[in-house]
């Protein structure tokens, strides 16, 4: 999802899921999240204020990138990653502690 974001934030507008390749193994999925989530800071880091209040910045066809200020598309972003970490989290936690 960072990946796919940023693209379409400041990339080449083009990146589609089926594009993406998705890592059968936890480095290649570490990696691929450190990956997207530099893309996705770098794609922040280059925008301005007028660039957040604009509606359509983002280009994702997935969504409601078109309807909505760029602004509430970075929260809800962010929001996922919050929500999806969070349970990423108790996952590697309840793995930890499983009877063995």
């Amino acid at each position: 999802m960072l990946a796919l974001r940023a693209d379409h934030t400041v990339g080449g507008h083009a990146l589609t899921r089926d594009d993406y390749p998705v890592s059968r193994d936890s480095a290649g999925a570490v990696a691929a999240f450190d990956a997207g989530a530099a893309a996705w800071r770098k794609a922040l880091l280059s925008v301005d204020d007028a660039a957040l209040d604009t509606v359509g910045y983002c280009t994702s066809p997935h969504g409601s990138d078109s309807e909505e200020p760029f602004i509430d598309i970075v929260w809800w972003v962010n929001q996922e990653l919050l929500h999806h970490g969070a349970e990423i989290a108790l996952l590697r936690d309840l793995y930890r502690a499983r009877p063995r």
